[in-house]
């Protein structure tokens, strides 16, 4: 059985890149205009995933992760939801004309409620795995 790779996730309002925790190299990078939903598992919390179109191709593909634990899951997923809102707003901004540099490449997030309690029993998972297509 192959390895499943460790990887960092950095997220920003313009996007989001995995980059291989070993060597920091980037190993993708999605702009947020191209993902189009974000949504972690009902059944095992720490792992999540988001749809990309390649805008090449046409196609679409699933990225699935596992993180450490429920709760980098469920903070991952609360970051690329504050992502969506800032590049919404952003895109808003710029169409009225005020458009704003002032914003950083990423940001810090804070949760705005406390994070669930798993509703399932946590099972061991590697972290951070993904399966390249």
């Amino acid at each position: 059985m192959k390895k499943v790779p460790t990887i960092i996730l950095s997220v920003s309002y313009k996007g989001v890149k995995f980059i291989d925790a070993t060597n920091k190299n980037i190993i993708a990078e999605h702009e947020i205009r191209n993902i189009s939903c974000a949504a972690q598992d009902p059944e095992d919390l720490s792992t999540f995933a988001y749809i990309t179109k390649d805008l090449k191709s046409n196609h679409h593909y699933c990225h699935v992760f596992t993180a450490f634990d429920v709760n980098l899951a469920y903070e991952i997923i609360l970051t690329l939801g504050q992502a969506f809102e800032v590049a919404y707003q952003l895109a808003l901004q710029a169409r009225k004309g005020g458009h704003s540099s002032t914003l950083p490449e990423s940001f810090e997030n804070k949760p705005s409620k406390p994070i669930p309690k798993p509703r399932v029993s946590i099972r061991k998972s590697v972290p951070f795995s993904f399966k390249a297509d």
